[in-house]
């Protein structure tokens, strides 16, 4: 969406918009990041509500982390979902491997 996409956009409007401080990190962590994409970036951002990692959010990724075969980043994401009983949102085919999510996967 980010990068123009505009598809996703009739799913977000008037939603509650929710990411892991792992998104945020991942996002604004990016090596030479255009100020003008660093400004898209952290208005997007500020629409959202960040989750901190929480005790809960803790063992479902090491639940996550023991059964699937996810990098650590992205178990933290898919554990903040199942947290938060929301679905998860993602153009990430690494997580197309798990069946426990509420996925909408995003084929670019």
């Amino acid at each position: 969406m980010l990068n123009g996409e505009e598809t996703l956009i009739p799913l977000f409007e008037e939603k509650n918009l929710y990411i892991s401080f792992i998104t945020q990190l991942e996002l604004l962590g990016h090596r030479n990041l255009k100020l003008n994409d660093r400004i898209k970036i952290k208005e997007f951002i500020e629409e959202c509500t960040v989750i901190d990692i929480t005790q809960g959010i803790k063992e479902y990724t090491i639940d996550i982390r023991q059964k699937y075969p996810l990098k650590l980043p992205d178990c933290i994401i898919l554990a903040t979902s199942l947290w938060l009983n929301i679905p998860l949102i993602t153009a990430d085919s690494d997580f197309k491997k798990i069946d426990i999510a509420d996925l909408i996967y995003f084929k670019r």
